[in-house]
């Protein structure tokens, strides 16, 4: 009752938050008169003035950052290159924020200069997919209180035919004017290559540049491109295999994507959450036969692996015997379940889960074990379960997992080079060690 009082005093949370954005509405719409007076080419050129406006307040500020990355990258003493690092982190945040600043300020101008170019354009034609399409949008306000939000990294709620599509030309536009690239990730390549070309007709009268990924091949100049042009339009999973696929290449030259400035996201329940359930999954070449390291790691797996055959078919002889004789002999059942740990294809197990009662003494087991782990470490009665193998294959995880037997048999030498070290415990130990100079400090973080 007293959420229902306030709201009626002084209005829901919408409402209130609708209403800190109404003076921006209004400035919009005085920059709109006042464009109404200008000539085209008047219109057409804001754009090259925007973005002199924002050299003037962030271009200071870029110029020392790209000193400080080139002397950092020249010095020679490591304690001087940290030191400069340092500095270059600093200028960055505060060229961003100046960027940040800049761009807020130019909100009302750059929103009012696409509407207008909008209303100019009105009874214009424009080929969208093949197709002949006369242009008819001008932004209403509730589009540019949708445009707001999106620039201030919102969810922006639209009903399906509100427009979403023309909504989001006024944020891209404006982050575009930074010349660090505005992305827009929709769900199906269809849709991102309607709207790039049916909004693009926007952007290009106004100057600004508009590529679609989907138009180009993965790895190409032509992909490169299109991520170099001011407003990029894409499907969230070309987005997300670029970039897992640079990085994986072998030079930075060979990277499409450059920096990740500003995006929006089309349909974001679908994509971050829908769409996010299948995870992206990128693979490279291990090499063949003429590959060196190949040829010793796949020697020492199949030897691996021939040796983990040899003691499943030994705890399958073992376990026989005492599960013919008692199904709930214990160690019968514990050799039964390390056995299906270890190879869970292997054919002479596959022959014994088959005769009655045996997978139900392997899923028995099986929990015993998972009830076991969850025991204070004294009182496990299976913790040394998978000693006797070399590795762990996780048929549902798709995950092979190497016993301390295991990585000795693969790395004598070193067993520990198997184990994946926490890299922040790491380097604190580095930090901290007296005994190094700074150049081996540095190499040791590396």
């Amino acid at each position: 009752m007293l959420k229902k009082l306030v709201d009626a005093v002084i209005g829901t949370r919408h409402e209130r938050d609708v209403r800190k954005l109404r003076p921006l509405l209004t400035r919009i719409h005085a920059e709109e008169e006042r464009l109404k007076e200008l000539p085209d080419a008047e219109i057409q050129a804001q754009t090259a003035r925007f973005r002199e406006r924002i050299a003037e307040r962030a271009g200071g500020l870029r110029a020392e950052l790209e000193e400080a990355r080139a002397a950092r990258r020249a010095a020679p003493d490591a304690a001087e290159r940290d030191r400069l690092e340092e500095r270059a982190q600093q200028l960055e945040r505060d060229w961003k924020e100046a960027l940040a600043d800049a761009l807020d300020d130019l909100l009302p101008e750059a929103f009012a200069t696409v509407r207008e170019a909008c209303r100019r354009l009105l009874g214009s034609t424009v080929v969208v997919t093949g197709h002949e399409m006369t242009w008819d949008m001008v932004p209403y306000d509730v589009q540019l209180l949708g445009g707001i939000a999106l620039h201030r990294g919102k969810i922006a709620e639209m009903a399906t035919g509100e427009g979403k599509t023309l909504v989001a030309t006024l944020p891209l536009y404006l982050n575009a004017l930074a010349g660090r690239g505005a992305h827009l990730v929709t769900v199906n390549n269809y849709l991102a290559r309607r709207d790039s070309q049916w909004m693009g007709h926007v952007f290009g009268w106004l100057g600004l540049t508009v590529a679609c990924l989907d138009d180009t091949e993965p790895g190409t100049p032509e992909r490169q491109a299109a991520y170099r042009a001011d407003i990029t339009y894409g499907t969230n999973n070309e987005f997300g295999f670029d970039y897992l696929r640079d990085n994986m290449v072998l030079s930075a030259a060979q990277r499409v994507q450059s920096d990740h400035a500003y995006a929006i996201i089309d349909e974001v329940d679908s994509i971050l959450i829908d769409e996010a359930r299948t995870p992206l999954i990128i693979s490279g070449p291990v090499g063949g036969q003429e590959s060196e390291k190949y040829a010793q790691f796949n020697s020492q797996v199949s030897d691996l692996v021939r040796r983990q055959t040899a003691v499943v078919n030994t705890l399958l002889a073992e376990a026989e015997p005492l599960l013919a004789a008692d199904p709930d002999d214990q160690d019968g059942g514990t050799k039964l379940y390390q056995a299906h740990l270890g190879m869970p294809k292997n054919k002479r197990l596959l022959k014994l889960l088959n005769e009655p009662g045996m997978q139900q003494v392997r899923q028995r087991m099986e929990l015993e074990a998972l009830a076991d782990r969850k025991l204070p470490a004294r009182q496990q009665r299976m913790r040394g379960l998978e000693e006797v193998l070399y590795f762990v294959l996780d048929e549902r995880g798709h995950s092979v997992h190497l016993t301390d037997r295991g990585a000795e048999a693969l790395s004598p030498g070193d067993p520990q080079l198997f184990i994946v070290p926490d890299i922040s415990e790491a380097i604190h130990a580095v930090e901290r060690d007296p005994s190094l100079t700074p150049e081996e400090r540095l190499e040791q973080r590396r």
